[in-house]
């Protein structure tokens, strides 16, 4: 029989102690018996059965263990691009506190719950931009999504199809993670003012990545404030800004993927993440470890089973 752990001078000293008080009891015992003139035999049972159950608690605290047990230990990898949309339609208030507000929310809520995956982050509104590459470091990521903010990009418009174009670039060329499942998760409100290449979508689908689209806003759509005003455009209309979701359910269609809409009373927190766990991982790394099979329980059963029959004993005469 081996033992996960050892005894220290600590749990010594307090042994000492036990053993040298539990005999000052019984000095004790022995002599009021005297004193009354009664046998105290039982006294000898009762010290035998203590200190069993007493030796078994310790051998069960030291985690005892026969022989050794080999098992395996897999790994599986999922590499999570996310490309959020910078863009200054994502300032809209159709879903409050706005788009990208709510997004950030969401996104920080998902990346906390499927921390065992790494994840990458590009920012986009019309060029992408490369925030965070793939990272196990959920902190840091956690730090950049939350600075994400429409002052960061000057330009105007929106281009879908170049941050797809990036992530799959940086998919691609991360070397290190070839057998890893590679997720696309896109979040914008899609209104875009590229042309997606074909021979992107191909290669989405042909390298076998998983594109998740979120559509975030709604259809009747939302204003857009500039300092105290309101957004208007040449013509000194107030714009208003609405998800284009007909384009984005086609963009996952053409590359068999999934789309959900955030609405501004519900959460699709949920639905990234189910369609994520529900993507196969990939496996990375297997191999044989050695383990050992912790058997306390066996003992402190029976030392709490002696420690029951020593609290139901006890003698006619003389009761210890």
């Amino acid at each position: 029989m081996n033992f996960n752990y050892e005894l220290t001078q600590v749990e010594y000293l307090f042994i000492g102690l036990f053993i040298l008080l539990y005999l000052l009891y019984i000095g004790r015992t022995l002599w009021v018996a005297r004193a009354l003139g009664l046998a105290a035999r039982a006294v000898v049972l009762k010290f035998f059965l203590r200190s069993l159950y007493f030796g078994l608690l310790i051998v069960s605290v030291l985690g005892p263990f026969f022989g050794e047990m080999e098992g395996e230990i897999v790994s599986k990898g999922k590499d999570v691009f996310v490309m959020v949309d910078i863009s200054k339609s994502m300032d809209a208030t159709d879903v409050a506190p706005t788009r990208l507000e709510k997004t950030k929310f969401e996104l920080q809520q998902l990346i906390a719950t499927l921390s065992q995956n790494r994840f990458g982050l590009i920012s986009f509104s019309s060029d992408a931009f490369l925030q965070v590459p793939l990272t196990f470091d959920m902190g840091a990521l956690g730090l950049f999504v939350q600075s994400l903010s429409t002052a960061q990009t000057s330009s105007a418009g929106t281009d879908v199809c170049q941050a797809l174009a990036l992530a799959v670039e940086k998919q691609l060329t991360n070397t290190k993670a070839d057998n890893t499942t590679k997720i696309l998760l896109l979040l914008t409100d899609g209104e875009d003012f590229g042309t997606c290449d074909r021979r992107l979508l191909t290669k989405i689908r042909q390298y076998g990545m998983h594109l998740i689209i979120v559509g975030v806003g709604t259809q009747t759509g939302g204003t857009v404030k500039v300092g105290p005003n309101l957004l208007k455009d040449e013509d000194g209309q107030v714009v208003i800004t609405r998800l284009n979701g007909t384009y984005l359910r086609e963009l996952a269609i053409a590359t068999n993927g999934q789309y959900f809409e955030m609405s501004p009373k519900t959460s699709v927190l949920s639905n990234i993440r189910a369609a994520i766990d529900t993507v196969q991982g990939r496996l990375i790394d297997s191999r044989k470890v050695t383990v050992n099979s912790n058997k306390y329980r066996y003992f402190l059963v029976v030392a709490l089973v002696l420690l029951l029959l020593d609290v139901l004993a006890t003698v006619t005469t003389f009761q210890i």
